[in-house]
């Protein structure tokens, strides 16, 4: 079953966009764009982002902002971002974006094969991560529904309508062992 979740591209410029999207689309995965931080937050919070493909510097709300607003939201916080510059090393920005637990910053311009490889591990391992929740919710759900049924099983209703507990009838077993206690 192929996922719903997608790429989410965001950069201020068309011609980085149609690049980012030619150099991706050999992969398959469903790819979406924004051309602002505002317009990317608003997709990130609409739900089914698996990554985020992000220009550092935007006009109004940079790459960084949408990450500190993302990494302080919980359906938000996990999805692994790439930031994009064109403007060189820098080693503030670099500090900022791994602090913020930004995956990879990547520099324009940009290696199609390297950045298609990195986008299908990031990609794939949170589709991978996702999957497990899913998986060890419905097991939790599945054992408390067990666990509620067999606590319903055990006991028996009074004649208040309260529940106390069932009694085990009484063996030959225990009575051996009751008398051994004695002894």
């Amino acid at each position: 079953m192929p996922s719903e979740a997608k790429i989410l591209i965001v950069d201020d410029h068309e011609d980085t966009l149609y690049a980012l999207e030619s150099a991706l689309a050999p992969l398959g995965y469903h790819l979406t764009r924004a051309t602002s931080g505002d317009a990317a937050l608003k997709e990130v919070l609409r739900g089914q982002v698996g990554l985020l493909l992000l220009d550092v510097r935007m006009p109004g709300v940079s790459g960084l902002d949408v990450v500190r607003y993302m990494r302080g939201v919980e359906q938000t916080q996990h999805i692994p971002v790439i930031l994009l510059t064109g403007f060189g090393p820098d080693a503030e920005l670099t500090a900022a974006a791994f602090r913020l637990g930004v995956a990879d910053l990547v520099m324009k311009p940009i290696d199609p094969w390297a950045l298609r490889t990195k986008v299908r591990y990031l990609f794939d391992a949170h589709e991978r991560s996702h999957t497990l929740e899913r998986e060890v919710r419905e097991l939790r759900a599945r054992l408390k529904d067990h666990q509620d049924r067999d606590g319903h099983a055990d006991h028996k209703h009074d004649d208040t309508g309260g529940h106390v507990p069932a009694q085990r009838e009484r063996t030959d077993d225990d009575a051996r062992d009751g008398a051994n206690d004695r002894a």
